[in-house]
């Protein structure tokens, strides 16, 4: 996937940021109000009454979920950022986006231009308004100008929404919140505003099913997909069978171990996702789905092909470089590595 981030980017500034903002909760309220919130924010709850009640609400939120939030969306910006390397975003507009993970993860992705010209414009769009001012407190604190910059504007996620030309759209663990009907109007409002398009959802069954209706409509609509399908056809996977997810690793924070009564210093947020561009990408020529399971002298991949479709690849020891850039690989990375070893 993408390479990693310098030191100091925005992933290390907003972690530090967050740890700041949560230092002044009291621990047990800041728990208490997590878990409610984890309870319910991301349930059905009406949009027009947002359960993010007030700035201990927000605070609490964003310093449990707001850097998985943030991780998962890196990942998915990344894969769209390799498959298309020459391009970067006019602009971004975030489609739900809270707190602004999704544009914190761009601006690590893409950073300001080195030229010292003008930054993208950042747009992030949400109903709750204690979110917004949560995210325009975080932006202020940024190492990006483009953060700093950027527009927090209140509005309905809905079929009425409007998203102005743009080069960008992300719309990040949104659709679960929407009906059928406001999920299809959304991904079409991107659509029609967007050269590129990235969609994000849990890595569950269900936010699988979104994210494959998401993709069939940026389809329908002349879009083609670069990550993580290595092809625009069909998803081969049978439905019911099986679902497409990957993971991001999220360190933990004090308030994470505290809320879930856990020990260890990180853990895995699964998540699904598209990304997909109006103009043709260079996608992957074949994507990890499954974890890569090491073993004796070889490495066993299971592959979504741009043949369309799924198969499982194995690479063993005499295979050399290849090999040990197998052993190398991830889950959702892509095959083989972008610099192929030679066999």
């Amino acid at each position: 996937m993408h390479a990693p981030p310098p030191p100091q980017a925005p992933a290390e500034a907003l972690r530090a940021t967050l740890a700041e903002l949560v230092d002044g909760l009291p621990p047990r309220q800041a728990a208490q109000a997590t878990a409610r919130l984890i309870a319910n924010y991301r349930g059905a709850t009406p949009t027009d009454a947002p359960v993010l009640r007030d700035r201990s609400d927000v605070v609490a939120y964003a310093a449990y979920r707001m850097p998985a939030t943030f991780e998962a969306d890196r990942a998915a910006l990344g894969a769209l950022a390799d498959a298309v390397p020459e391009w970067t975003p006019s602009g971004h507009t975030d489609i739900g986006g809270g707190t602004g993970a999704a544009v914190w993860a761009a601006a690590d992705i893409w950073p300001d231009p080195a030229d010292g010209s003008a930054p993208r414009p950042v747009t992030v769009l949400d109903w709750a308004e204690p979110a917004l001012a949560l995210g325009r407190e975080l932006a202020a604190r940024a190492p990006s100008a483009a953060l700093r910059d950027a527009r927090w504007r209140r509005a309905r996620i809905d079929a009425a929404l409007d998203v102005p030309p743009t080069g960008l759209v992300t719309v990040s663990y949104v659709l679960g919140e929407l009906t059928p009907a406001d999920r299809t109007a959304v991904v079409d409002a991107a659509a029609g505003a967007a050269e590129a398009v990235a969609v994000v959802e849990p890595g569950t069954p269900d936010g699988y099913r979104r994210i494959i209706e998401a993709r069939d409509r940026l389809v329908a609509a002349g879009f083609h997909v670069a990550a993580p399908c290595p092809h625009s056809a069909a998803c081969p996977i049978e439905e019911g069978t099986d679902w497409c997810h990957f993971a991001a690793r999220v360190s933990r924070s004090s308030l994470h171990r505290q809320v879930k009564g856990a020990s260890l210093a990180w853990e895995d947020e699964k998540f699904s996702y598209v990304a997909a561009t109006r103009f043709p990408p260079a996608p992957a020529a074949a994507r990890v789905v499954r974890r890569p399971q090491t073993r004796k002298g070889q490495v066993l991949l299971d592959l979504c092909r741009d043949t369309e479709e799924l198969s499982r690849e194995t690479v063993t020891k005499r295979q050399g470089p290849l090999y040990r850039a197998a052993r190398d690989t991830a889950w959702g990375d892509p095959w083989p590595p972008r610099e192929d070893p030679a066999p």
